[in-house]
């Protein structure tokens, strides 16, 4: 077996680990992945939303 060199690895995946933004009176749920919740009003339905992607993803 070859011993591979840093940049022959394969990428690692990002985790999910979603964040919520705050953009004037919205709230949006984020991810590294890619993933974007629909902009909120409500702080606790964005961290909602991001919690439902951490355990679905």
């Amino acid at each position: 077996m070859y011993d591979q060199h840093p940049a022959e690895a394969p990428p690692v995946p990002p985790a999910h680990e979603p964040t919520t933004v705050e953009r004037g009176s919205f709230c949006t749920a984020r991810c590294a992945c890619g993933w974007s919740g629909p902009a909120r009003r409500s702080r606790d339905r964005a961290r909602s939303d991001a919690e439902e992607h951490r355990t679905t993803a």
